[in-house]
């Protein structure tokens, strides 16, 4: 350990500086001024303003108002003055105690970054889930309302009554399974050959005129239709827009940046906008929706054969339908819902007896050709 030192002392007075030996003691620092005074810093008073990071010049301060300064440009002094004193001066810093440091910075880095990403990951979809149990169905209902007058204006929409009753008989028997009396359910055709389907937040369900048509039987479309309700009595959509205001508002706690809380009525608009659903919610939907069907009767093998039909008709496309673009690959979605639609019932029942279907998916008015498919939702 090294006691003397070679630095430069300011006494607070003038801009002069002048070099000095100091000494390290038990207690302080002592040296003598180039007028001959002899001073001694006692440790415990001495305020440390430069030297805590590598390379930089050691600069100790002493006495207010106007304080005297000393400056070591060796970094090593600070190591030598912790040896040397008799106690802890753990105001001043010890280089020894860098690496230590950097190692509890690092630490504790990647420990805001796993509670932030299991804030992000678990806490937010779990505080979503339980907000949006207590978000009235009334709320719920203005949302999908006014999203549904700019989706599904009047010119668009297909209205033949006869057709539509028929489909409403599907979706009817279908709600009066699930027994969900929160929401009165809605079914509306819009004029586009597009094969896409959306579950609007409170009751609205939107078929595109492509996927209708790409059903072969009511059973199938029943399928759809079981799907896009569990968005609905899962409140997939009002949890979306919660997630997404709660992101955002973590965003501003962790960047401190109060702007990101803004973005919350933004995101909320674009999570209705796209209508896509996250992975989790995408399976809950096929699960449930699978299910509902097991209760009217009807066979969950029809919903399969749809998700086949559009497997097998669009097997290059790199971006596959919106209606199916937040799910698994679709070979594994469908051995999912193989497995889950164990044992099949033994009577199925049928959902339109007598009904012709292929009339009934023609009610916009278009003769049947191959269903156009876009890989973008209205």
């Amino acid at each position: 350990m090294q006691r003397q030192w070679q630095g430069f002392y300011l006494d607070g007075q003038s801009a002069s500086r002048y070099t000095i030996t100091l000494h390290l003691t038990e207690t302080g620092l002592l040296f003598r001024a180039p007028d001959g005074r002899q001073f001694s810093w006692p440790y415990r008073q001495i305020r440390q303003t430069q030297g805590a990071y590598e390379g930089e010049q050691v600069r100790l301060e002493y006495g207010d108002p106007l304080p005297q300064t000393i400056i070591v440009q060796d970094a090593k002094f600070l190591a030598d003055l912790h040896q040397a004193a008799s106690t802890k001066v753990d105001h001043l810093h010890n280089p020894r105690q860098r690496n230590r440091r950097l190692q509890w910075t690092v630490l504790a880095s990647l420990a805001l970054l796993g509670v932030t990403a299991g804030i992000y990951f678990w806490g937010i979809p779990a505080a979503a889930k339980f907000l949006a149990s207590h978000v009235p169905p009334s709320w719920e209902r203005q949302l999908g309302d006014s999203v549904f007058k700019h989706m599904a204006s009047v010119g668009r929409r297909c209205t033949d009554p006869d057709r539509l009753a028929a489909i409403e008989r599907v979706l009817g028997q279908l709600t009066a399974a699930a027994s969900d009396a929160r929401y009165h359910i809605q079914v509306t055709i819009i004029d586009k050959p597009v094969v896409n389907a959306f579950a609007l937040p409170g009751g609205h369900v939107i078929l595109l005129r492509g996927l209708l048509e790409a059903t072969e039987t009511p059973e199938q479309l029943a399928g759809v239709l079981a799907h896009e309700l569990q968005h609905i009595y899962k409140q997939h959509s009002t949890r979306a827009i919660l997630e997404q205001g709660s992101t955002s508002l973590l965003i501003a706690a962790v960047t401190g940046d109060v702007t990101g809380a803004l973005a919350f009525g933004i995101e909320s608009a674009r999570a209705l906008g796209m209508l896509r659903y996250s992975r989790l919610h995408e399976d809950e939907a096929d699960r449930q929706g699978l299910h509902l069907l097991k209760v009217v009767g009807v066979d969950p093998a029809e919903m399969i054969a749809f998700y086949r039909t559009l497997g097998a008709t669009h097997p290059s496309q790199v971006e596959i339908p919106s209606y199916l673009a937040t799910h698994p690959r679709t070979e594994d979605r469908i051995a999912e819902l193989t497995r889950l639609a164990n044992p099949p019932p033994a009577r199925p029942v049928s959902l339109l007896p007598g009904k012709d279907w292929k009339d009934i998916r023609s009610m916009c008015g278009h003769r049947l050709v191959s269903p156009d498919v876009e890989s973008h939702a209205d």
